[in-house]
């Protein structure tokens, strides 16, 4: 879609994404991310002592593997339930991490307050995708870090984006958030900087395909509003389309879902 949505439009977007993400309790899902917060610090070779910023940072899974390298952590979001979830975890393992509600197109913060800023499955649904990117870039000093982690369209989630796409199609002239799992759109997002990427999986375990049905239309919030938005046949529908596509990529048999996800794992250095 080459018409993009304007700028007013893109505030009323926000509007409804903030209170999708408030939906549910995203943290019953993104505990289960862990990992690819601790490979993105090991990716960005983080350094005890360096600021780092978590935009758009959930219940705080990059924030805790931060801190957990004896980072500054500043961990953000703009939902306040999320950063309790995250405050919640790093009281739980003694780390000192500093919270502030802030939405990840509008910082809060002065020029080249951090040495890395990082986001994982986070940014990359921001509805002004180029704001958030120059966000990011402005806060970071120059010679500094951002990592990613993006899912990418060829990946489960992308393809699952799709899926849902076609019961419940997105706001018109909006970009796939999926886009910014491509080196394509990374650097036009990023001009100017050397940007390093490399195809990761995240492999999804759960019970059976209606298992993860189950658990993501109760707690994660885009798939919580997509069941929401349709009628009782509409929703048997949708949840048809996911356990079929569930079951198509399905390596663990009939005894469980093993389901792998690619994403990418993003190392840019700041210009």
């Amino acid at each position: 879609m080459t018409v993009l949505a304007a700028a007013s439009d893109l505030g009323a977007i926000k509007q409804r994404q903030q209170a999708m993400w408030a939906t549910g309790d995203y943290s019953v899902i993104g505990t289960t991310l862990q990992i690819v917060g601790e490979d993105l610090c090991e990716a960005l070779d983080l350094r005890a002592g360096e600021r780092v910023l978590d935009v758009a940072a959930g219940n705080g899974n990059a924030t805790l593997a931060a801190a957990r390298r004896f980072a500054l952590v500043t961990s953000t979001d703009y939902v306040p339930r999320l950063l309790e979830r995250g405050r919640e975890r790093a009281e739980a393992e003694r780390q000192t991490v500093s919270f502030t509600e802030a939405d990840a197109e509008e910082l809060p913060f002065p020029d080249e307050s951090f040495d890395v800023a990082v986001s994982t499955f986070g940014v990359m649904f921001s509805p002004d995708q180029e704001k958030a990117a120059r966000e990011m870039r402005r806060v970071v000093r120059r010679g500094g870090r951002i990592g990613l982690a993006n899912w990418t369209p060829d990946g489960f989630i992308g393809r699952l984006f799709k899926v849902i796409g076609r019961h419940v199609p997105p706001p018109a002239g909006l970009r796939s958030p999926s886009l910014w799992g491509t080196e394509e759109r990374l650097a036009e997002l990023f001009p100017a900087c050397r940007i390093t990427v490399k195809p990761r999986i995240y492999t999804f375990r759960y019970r059976s395909a209606e298992h993860w049905v189950d658990v993501f239309r109760t707690w994660y919030g885009p798939t919580n509003r997509a069941f929401a938005a349709l009628d009782p046949a509409g929703q048997a529908a949708l949840a048809a389309d996911i356990v079929t596509l569930l079951q198509d990529l399905n390596r663990g048999g009939e005894a469980a879902l093993i389901v792998p996800s690619e994403y990418l794992e993003v190392v840019i250095d700041r210009s």
